[in-house]
C-alpha cells in the first residue's frame, strides 16, 4: 500500500497533542549505521587531574601559595638544614644559572642564624654539620629542584600560627629524558603549621587524601630526609604496580624552624611526586605523554573521575 504524506523525522509534543502522529510517516533510522565522530573541546587530561586535586586540598583546608621557578640555593637548600656539600648539591643534580650567577637575602640575621645552625647548631639542640658554611654558595641562583623552598619562604614571612598550604608546581633536575624521568615536573607539596600539630596529622593528611582520590589504605614505613624528624614514606598498592612509593613526609626538625623564627609551633610536611601517580591514573606508561599534544593521543584519553580509579 502507498502512503503520501509528510515524512517526519522528528516526533514532537504538538505532534502527540493533535494526534497527527496517527497519519504521519516516520523516517526509518538505522542505529547499526556509522557516523562521524564528534570531537568536542576538552580539557588537557593531566591539566585536569591537577586541578582536581587543587579542589581536594582546598576541601581539606589547604591555600595553595607559589614561589619562584628561579629560586636561590640558600631557599632550596640551606633553609632545609641541608649542607653545602650534600651530594644533591652537585651540578649533574642540579641546574645553575650562568647569568645573572646569585642573588640576595634582605634579611641579614636570617643568614646569620642558618650560618650558626649549619656550623654548630645554634640554640637548636644539635651540633650542626661542622663545617665553614659559604653565604657565597647560599646566594647562587639555581632552578628550584622541590617545592620545598616555597614552603621555607611561607614559614619564613608567616611565622607562628595555624595555617595550611600547599604547592603544586613545576621543578627541575639534569635528568635524561626517558619514559619515566624528565627533567621537567610537578612535584605536590604542602604543610600543616599549628602548636598542637603531631605526626598523627601527617599520618591522618596521608590517609584522607588517598582515601579522597580513590588510592586506597597507605602503608606507613620509616625513612630519613635531612630536614624532618620523624620521616616516613607512605605506600599506596595499585592493581597492576603493586606497592608504590606516593606519600614522602614528616616533622620539620628544629634545625629548619628556629631560624625561621618558629620555636613554639610544630610544622609537618610532606612532598609528593604527583607525576607517578598522574601516570598510573591516567594508564600512561611514558611521562612525556603527561604533556602530549598531540591530538590524537589527547582526543582519545578520557579525563579520570578521581574516587573510582584504583577501586
Amino acid at each position: 500500500q502507498i502512503r503520501s504524506g509528510i515524512v517526519v523525522t522528528r516526533l514532537t509534543p504538538e505532534l502527540i497533542v493533535s494526534g497527527k502522529w496517527r497519519s504521519a510517516i516516520f523516517k526509518k533510522f538505522d542505529l547499526r549505521v556509522d557516523v562521524p565522530t564528534v570531537y568536542p573541546s576538552r580539557k588537557h587530561p593531566y591539566m585536569e587531574l591537577l586541578d582536581d586535586i587543587r579542589e581536594i586540598l582546598a576541601s581539606m583546608g589547604f591555600e595553595e601559595v607559589k614561589g619562584p621557578h628561579v629560586e636561590l640555593e640558600f631557599w632550596n637548600f640551606d633553609s632545609l638544614f641541608q649542607a653545602q656539600d650534600h651530594p644533591a648539591r652537585e651540578i649533574h643534580d642540579t641546574f645553575y644559572l650562568k647569568f645573572p650567577k646569585r642573588g640576595s637575602v634582605s634579611d641579614k640575621d636570617l643568614l646569620e642564624r642558618v650560618k650558626r645552625t649549619h656550623e654548630n647548631g645554634w640554640i637548636t639542640g644539635s651540633k650542626g654539620w661542622g663545617y665553614k658554611w659559604s653565604p657565597e654558595k647560599a646566594l647562587k641562583l639555581i632552578l628550584r629542584t622541590q617545592t620545598t623552598a616555597v614552603s621555607m619562604r611561607v614559614i619564613y614571612e608567616r611565622g607562628e600560627g595555624e595555617y595550611r598550604c600547599f604547592s603544586l608546581d613545576r621543578v627541575f633536575r639534569p635528568e635524561t629524558l626517558d619514559p619515566t624521568h624528565s627533567m621537567e615536573f610537578y612535584q605536590l607539596e604542602g604543610i600543616i603549621v599549628g602548636r598542637r600539630v603531631t605526626f598523627r596529622n601527617l599520618l591522618w593528611f596521608f590517609n584522607e587524601f588517598a582515601k579522597k582520590l580513590g588510592l586506597g589504605w597507605v602503608k606507613i614505613k620509616p625513612a630519613y630526609f635531612p630536614f624532618t624528624e620523624p620521616s616516613v614514606e607512605g605506600f599506596i598498592k595499585h592493581p597492576k604496580l603493586g606497592w608504590i612509593e606516593v606519600f614522602p613526609g614528616g616533622m620539620f626538625r628544629p634545625e629548619v624552624l628556629y631560624p625561621l623564627g618558629v620555636k613554639n609551633c610544630n610544622v609537618a610536611a610532606w612532598g609528593i611526586g604527583i607525576d607517578r601517580i598522574a601516570m598510573a591514573m591516567l594508564e600512561i606508561d611514558d611521562i612525556r605523554d603527561l604533556f602530549s599534544q598531540r591530538i590524537d593521543f589527547l582526543r582519545e584519553k578520557p579525563v579520570p573521575i578521581i574516587r573510582s580509579l584504583w577501586r
